[in-house]
């Protein structure tokens, strides 16, 4: 199967990088026909950075500092002129232009503080205004990670209905996105729509990516899996990762001080960061380049003062960068890039080898990725993606106790995504057409070692597993009057070897989806929507992380019977956007309902002599049902004070007793929430406020025991200031995160301890500190 995959893999690489020359026109005739201008606000005041693009075309530039652009060499004729800038509404302006002319063209945005109609691309993997998106697309911006004090994607993801981080091992700092109560294994993690970040990576990935490397964050709760493929049962989280539009720079450091003033840590745990992002565009604007870079360097921390911690020690260098070339006016190539190196440790004796600890949960990631698509634009607006896409993960592991030698691991993992697009626009509708490529090769096993006996024990396999999906999908949307119909459908036929145990799986699924918006008012849209989705029977991304005591080690496995799971999703919205007077005023109330069929559940083994413990994966006969209501209010009083919230209330059961002899999911409040509150007294300054909100759940301890725990209250407030310096800024900002320390207070504790039970904040009481500098600061 590996041959064959590459085979396919290898005349996708061929047509993708032949395709180019095919459509490319050569060189650009050089009219001579020339754009200038300026993009001011309806106050008069310049907008710096704001992005300018020729509809239907790849030519685009952006503003400087004074709010000022120019376009060379343009083609003569009519052309629609678009501006934007995050927080404005977009505007478009229709030119005449012919060769040799010059022309100056002004525009003047229209503020719009609630974000509903900046352009978003997760809804139908096309470029779109969010309110006019029949599907609800949630957007955390880089002004929101900045609020927050989001050091990596996971600190982000809080505040977004329905989305929680939660934190899943005391060691080695294991991590999960619960969206609308669905375990990480339900959400696909898309990375500039792709779907190529791992089961592997996806173990820790969420705390591996760093802010700086992402523009921003799409969130589709729900639906996405008639277009994305299977798991995106709960939803959809897309990273877009930043575009080189200007010339730009920007360099931060910080460093935080975890725990401090807790009484029962006797110290705090230091955490520091080094960021840095530039880009560059050349003089005609055809070709550009962004690079990113990120450093941060963590200590363990021990909240119970045990000596084991709580929090892990965390190394991580991030490098990456993306680059762009326009053969002519209509099509475009790109290409990124990012290359994650991480070391993290949890257990104990941090200064001693693994195999000397009581406890040791380490690994060391090395991944790579790469990516390059192709778009070209055909007809007036019809547009064609083509793209491959592929990550490279090794990683070393240690999960052992007890001076163990036996717990030496080396996992190395292969996936890639290739596939391609046409988006047609048919008078006023609009056909998708696609087919994707999905396919990945892991090899997990335990390195050789020499035993008490002075034998010689051979590497082991673990895991030897190949997985490929090739789907095909379709979309059209059409409006009727006030009603806008998007009816969709994916096809994936997939297949999954294991060639350690000798078994194969394969299975051909049909995923629809269907999503109506009414626009009831003009400020008033009404959103509904059913879409199916599935799981396949293979390794996840839990399976691959190792619970360790000196007593136990968990383990997980799939039953030799594991079946696919389906899920059907339902899904009701009412978006209310209106200004009031001087205020803005955004609230939305989402429905949702999810069945899920042969919805896989967990049954707990009994210790082995050797004190392993296996979780194995069976299906829930009966099915299991994710039913609650998503809340969220933006409302703006003034240009000076922003506020944010949302609520989420739900239920996540089986159909009949399960784990534990319990219906619920384990590890899922019942409701949950957040806020977000920046206010600017006088200029160059802001003052934050955050919180967030996680309510009681059911988290098991030591396979037989249910704990219900408290609710928890965290806040955070954080101060920043910019001075202006010859047309940059510099940034000087503090804050605190959680200051009233609402944390866990009963950590299990000791060698013998359950690692996994953790509930509630990520973090303790955290003081932090640092700069920045750079022409694009908020």
């Amino acid at each position: 199967m590996k041959t064959s995959r590459i085979l396919i893999s290898l005349s996708l690489l061929f047509v993708f990088f032949t395709i180019a020359p095919i459509f490319a026109e050569g060189e650009e005739k050089r009219t001579n026909a020339n754009l200038t201008g300026q993009v001011l606000s309806q106050d008069g005041e310049s907008i710096p950075f704001a992005t300018i693009n020729i509809v239907n075309t790849t030519i685009g530039t952006a503003t400087d500092e004074t709010g000022k652009y120019s376009l060379a060499n343009l083609p003569t004729g009519s052309l629609r002129i678009k501006a934007q800038y995050l927080g404005y509404k977009p505007k478009v302006i229709e030119i005449q232009i012919t060769e040799g002319e010059t022309k100056e063209v002004k525009f003047e945005l229209e503020e719009d503080v609630l974000g509903i109609e900046e352009i978003v691309v997760t809804a139908d993997r096309n470029e779109k205004n969010r309110k006019e998106s029949s599907t609800i697309v949630n957007t955390l911006t880089s002004k929101l990670f900045n609020t927050v004090q989001a050091v990596t994607l996971s600190d982000g993801l809080n505040y977004c209905p329905g989305v929680r981080m939660e934190s899943n091992c005391q060691n080695c700092g294991f991590s999960q996105v619960r969206m609308n109560g669905m375990e990480g294994p339900y959400s696909q993690i898309l990375i500039n729509s792709r779907p190529i970040f791992s089961g592997l990576a996806g173990v820790y990935g969420l705390e591996l990516i760093p802010s700086n490397m992402i523009e921003r964050i799409e969130v589709i709760r729900g639906g996405g899996s008639a277009l994305y493929g299977s798991n995106a049962i709960a939803g959809t989280i897309n990273l877009i990762l930043k575009d080189p539009i200007n010339n730009s720079y920007e360099f931060g450091a910080g460093s935080g001080l975890i725990g401090l003033g807790m009484d029962e840590s006797g110290g705090t745990a230091q955490d520091h960061t080094v960021n840095f992002n530039t880009s560059v565009v050349s003089q005609d604007n055809k070709t550009g380049m962004a690079v990113y870079g990120f450093y941060r360097n963590k200590e363990p921390f021990d909240a119970n003062d045990d000596s084991f911690s709580e929090l892990m020690e965390l190394n991580n260098t991030t490098i990456g960068g993306r680059i762009y070339h326009r053969f002519d006016t209509r099509d475009k190539i790109t290409a990124d890039f990012f290359n994650i190196k991480e070391s993290r440790r949890g257990g104990n004796k941090f200064d001693m080898p693994h195999h000397m600890a009581d406890i040791s949960e380490a690994v060391e990631h090395n991944i790579t990725t790469g990516a390059v698509s192709y778009d070209r634009f055909f007809r007036e607006a019809d547009k064609l993606s083509v793209y491959v896409s592929g990550q490279n993960v090794d990683r070393d592991s240690y999960y052992g106790a007890n001076q163990s030698l036996s717990d030496y691991g080396n996992t190395k993992d292969f996936s890639y995504t290739a596939g391609a697009q046409y988006n047609a626009v048919l008078g006023e509708t609009n056909l998708l057409l696609g087919i994707e490529d999905n396919g990945a090769w892991l090899t997990d096993k335990k390195l050789g070692y020499i035993n008490e006996e002075g034998t010689y024990v051979d590497n082991r396999i673990v895991a030897d597993q190949a997985s490929n999906t090739f789907g095909s999908f379709m979309q059209y949307e059409f409006d009727l009057s006030k009603l806008n119909v998007s009816v969709g459908a994916r096809f994936d036929h997939y297949t999954i070897e294991d060639e350690s145990n000798g078994s194969s799986t394969s299975g051909d699924v049909l995923s629809p989806r269907v999503t109506l918006k009414y626009d009831i008012l003009s400020s008033l849209q009404a959103r509904a929507s059913y879409s199916q989705g599935y799981r396949a029977p293979q390794i996840f991304d839990e399976d691959l992380h190792i619970e360790t005591s000196g007593a136990k080690k968990v383990i997980h496995e799939n039953a030799d019977a594991l079946e696919q799971e389906t899920s059907h999703s339902y899904m009701f919205s009412l978006d209310f956007n209106k200004q009031l007077g001087t205020s803005f005023l955004n609230l939305l109330a989402e429905g949702f309902y999810t069945q899920l069929d042969n919805a896989f559940a967990n049954e707990f083994g009994e210790p082995n002599a050797d004190g392993t413990v296996v979780y194995t994966r069976v299906n829930a006969e009966k099915g299991a049902t994710v039913q609650g209501v998503n809340i969220e209010a933006n409302f703006v009083p003034s240009s000076k004070v922003n506020l944010k919230g949302g609520f989420t209330i739900q239920t996540s059961e089986y159909e009949e007793v399960h784990e534990l002899n319990e219906t619920k999911f384990f590890r899922t409040p019942e409701n949950y929430g957040y806020f977000a509150l920046d206010w600017d007294p006088v200029e160059n300054l802001c003052i934050s406020s955050t919180g967030n909100y996680t309510g009681s759940m059911l988290v098991p301890y030591n396979e037989s025991v249910l704990r219900e725990s408290d609710p928890f209250y965290e806040l955070g407030a954080k101060i920043r200031y910019n001075i202006k310096i010859n047309g940059a800024k510099l940034q000087l900002y503090a804050g605190m995160k959680n200051i009233f320390n609402s944390y866990q207070d009963d950590f299990d504790s000791g060698i013998n301890r359950d690692p996994a039970y953790v509930y509630g904040p990520t973090s303790p009481r955290t003081f932090y500190f640092g700069i920045k500098l750079g022409n694009m600061l908020d």
